[in-house]
């Protein structure tokens, strides 16, 4: 209840996309129909599913990990960011995250993508820029790492994937969605970047002594 009074909009994401994803997993008609099918947006058909795509994954697992994801940053962000500027930022980057994937593929017939991982990276890269020296883990390293070499391994893994990397993963929306939460975040809070590099200043000095 305390994490629904102080992030009601993460929250509110959060069940619908839960409740989305695993209506659309036993029923294939809706599940057809929010995925994003670039083919058909490049055209000016079903433009809804570059919103709609973002509530529906994979399966479970794609669900669980992106949720995850989320529930550990969406939450400590929204009281921090503002209300209407969290809602702003998850639905804005949803679609820009998707828009380069429409260019893209604009010609595939046979692509489609879903999920909101595009969102979620809006959400932890925006969340880095608050909190860059926070430990975060990649698997399999089994130390955490600082956010913001978290941030830049991942920006350069998903650039190097989305070129080379064939797992029918969508690393153009991860990429671009990352991207995303750090314009807006610091189009709404300019002053993130003073403390963000004051952080990180900080740690050198200390670092140095």
């Amino acid at each position: 209840m305390e994490q629904l009074m102080q992030a009601p909009v993460a929250a509110v994401i959060f069940v619908i996309t839960i409740i989305t994803s695993l209506i659309a997993f036993s029923n294939q008609n809706l599940y057809g129909k929010l995925m994003l099918h670039p083919y058909n947006v490049s055209r000016g058909r079903h433009v809804y599913t570059i919103i709609t795509s973002g509530f529906i994954h994979k399966d479970l697992m794609h669900l669980f990990f992106n949720m995850m994801s989320y529930y550990f940053f969406a939450f400590q962000l929204e009281p921090v960011l503002g209300h209407l500027q969290f809602g702003v930022l998850y639905m804005l980057s949803l679609v820009l995250s998707d828009m380069p994937s429409v260019v893209k593929h604009k010609e595939d017939y046979s692509y489609y993508s879903l999920g909101a991982s595009g969102a979620v990276s809006a959400v932890v890269f925006s969340a880095i820029l608050y909190n860059p020296l926070n430990g975060m883990m990649i698997m399999p390293i089994p130390v955490s790492i600082p956010a913001v070499i978290f941030g830049v391994l991942y920006l350069v893994y998903c650039s190097y994937a989305t070129k080379y990397a064939r797992d029918n993963i969508n690393h153009d929306a991860h990429f671009y969605g990352a991207l995303s939460g750090l314009m807006i975040t610091i189009l709404f809070h300019p002053g993130v970047l003073i403390g963000f590099f004051h952080q990180i200043s900080e740690k050198v000095q200390s670092m140095m002594h």
